[in-house]
């Protein structure tokens, strides 16, 4: 039996990328601090016996016994909300982290994956957003913390695959939603559908004119699954390519809840992105991966869960 490590592996990525690995026959070795992870999101797998867990801040070193295969480093907040109140703790699991979790994998002779993001883009001047493009980031802006942070990760993760031969592979996340999400993480999925279930208005950045494209979790983990599985080393974009208006998503996630929410709008935060839509062209010819859940179904999955929760 292969054995994973997913650092982060209590967050809301990390929990569903380790059920896709035990679904794959893998045994799986879970590391958080719990800075934004949360137990509960791991807790169905306690009874797994090829399920185990270590409470650890990976910015310190990392040495886990035993045979190793594949390091998978989801470990950083995600959130504009945590990065935000947690800058210097995002710069350094970006960095040092960064440097840990690698550092388990040439040690063990494991592949690696890092979970980078699409922030690597900042408020793009290229739309679609393709893997060449190198971004228009503000380095110093209150956003730049985990910018700045996936970015050198990027750049560590190479520096691993060049220097000392590390199988490395590199994903560059899209807005992605759905269950095990926190209620009050900051993004826009969440705090949508959190205003809706209680009929407050909806709270929208700026004119509302701004777009994302939204990848349910189960799409996007096996993209990376299927990357993980790969020979590629270069970023590949994974997420949903069907772009809409942030005010058209507050409009239809209204509709589906049923609410009586009505939208209100406030200044646009510093440096918040005005497009994001992934190129997914790599992904389709490197790895055969496309989304199949498309918003509707995804959406209402996703509201389900969150209603006893509000």
């Amino acid at each position: 039996m292969k054995t994973a490590v997913v650092t982060g592996g209590a967050g809301f990525l990390g929990s569903h990328l380790t059920d896709r690995l035990l679904k794959e026959g893998f045994a799986v070795i879970g590391v958080d601090n719990f800075i934004t992870g949360n137990p509960a999101n791991v807790e169905h797998l306690k009874d797994n016996k090829n399920y185990s867990f270590i409470e650890q801040d990976v910015t310190k070193y990392i040495d886990i016994p035993g045979d190793i295969n594949f390091v998978f480093h989801f470990a950083s907040p995600a959130s504009p909300i945590d990065y935000l109140e947690l800058p210097i703790q995002t710069l350094k699991v970006g960095s040092l982290g960064t440097h840990n979790a690698p550092g388990l994998a040439k040690a063990k002779g494991a592949g690696f994956l890092i979970a980078s993001t699409s922030e690597c883009y900042g408020d793009p001047l290229v739309h679609p957003q393709t893997e060449e493009y190198w971004g228009n980031v503000n380095p110093i802006g209150p956003r730049g913390v985990y910018d700045e942070a996936k970015r050198f990760a990027e750049a560590m993760t190479m520096a691993y695959h060049r220097y000392h031969k590390v199988d490395t592979k590199i994903v560059r996340i899209f807005n992605t939603y759905g269950p095990r999400m926190r209620l009050k993480d900051g993004r826009v999925v969440p705090a949508f559908v959190g205003q809706a279930l209680r009929n407050e208005p909806i709270t929208i950045f700026g004119e509302g004119t701004q777009t994302r494209s939204f990848c349910y979790c189960s799409d996007l983990i096996d993209g990376i699954y299927k990357l993980s599985q790969s020979d590629f080393h270069e970023p590949v974009n994974i997420g949903n390519p069907v772009e809409l208006t942030i005010k058209e998503f507050a409009e239809r996630i209204i509709r589906i809840t049923g609410s009586s929410s009505k939208l209100t709008y406030l200044p646009l935060p510093t440096d918040d992105p005005k497009q994001r839509r992934p190129d997914i062209t790599r992904a389709w010819q490197r790895l055969g991966w496309k989304p199949v859940i498309d918003l509707e179904k995804g959406l209402t999955e996703t509201i389900a869960w969150f209603k006893p929760r509000v």
